[in-house]
Parts: structure tokens; C-alpha cells; sequence
């Protein structure tokens, strides 16, 4: 049951990662919409941190699952300063920005709850 829930729980990485495997493409355009230098580059590692932080998460992978946890709430935390920076944005946009940091930072108290809760098994 453990295992599904971590499973549950990263749907949103390892789905976003498969994704990025089929569409490499898009995920590069992605990253440069967003202005980040080393485009194709910073899409890879994306996509690897995606899979490999989610595989850790869901199998524990070496008693690691902490680790993977910790690498997909710091990568989401980053995504709200460059990809969601509501500040710079006008209404209406500015608040439905503001509303995606806000699940963002939900989806990082998950991550590092399942964190703790990883270490200590």
C-alpha cells in the first residue's frame, strides 16, 4: 500500500518525466519560454530528475526515497520564481499564477513529509 501511495503522490513528476521522454522537443521550448539558458540541457535534467527523484520516492530505491523527496520539492520550489513568478504578471493572470505557487507549495509540504516519514523507515 506504501508503494501506491508514493506513487500517488508523484504522479505529477514521473507523468510530467514520460511525457518529456515523447516530447523532447516541447520540453526544451518549455525551458526556453521561460527565459533559462542551456535549454536543452536544463530539459534533460528536468526530465531525468522527474524519473529518477520519482523511481527513488516510490521504490525507496536503497532506502534513498528521502533523497528523491527532498530533489522534487527543491526542483518545485524553483519552478515558482521561473516558471510562476505571479508578481510579474497583470490580472487576471497574476492570481491564477498565484493560485499554481500556492499548489506548488502544498505539493512541497507533501514531498517533504513523505521525506521525514522515508528517513525514519
Amino acid at each position: 500500500m506504501d508503494m501506491i501511495l508514493r506513487a500517488v503522490l508523484t504522479v505529477l513528476f514521473w507523468s510530467a518525466g514520460l511525457f518529456g521522454l515523447f516530447n523532447y522537443s516541447a520540453v526544451v521550448e518549455e525551458v526556453r519560454a521561460v527565459g533559462l539558458p542551456f535549454a536543452g540541457v536544463v530539459a534533460a535534467g528536468t526530465i531525468l530528475l522527474q524519473l529518477g527523484g520519482s523511481l527513488l520516492v516510490i521504490a525507496n530505491v536503497g532506502k534513498l526515497g528521502w533523497v528523491g523527496a527532498v530533489a522534487l520539492a527543491i526542483f518545485t520550489l524553483l519552478t515558482i520564481p521561473f516558471g510562476h513568478a505571479f508578481w510579474n504578471f497583470p490580472e487576471p493572470r497574476r492570481t491564477a499564477e498565484l493560485h499554481i505557487a500556492l499548489e506548488h507549495l502544498t505539493v512541497v509540504g507533501g514531498l517533504l513529509l513523505a521525506a521525514w516519514y522515508l528517513k525514519r523507515a
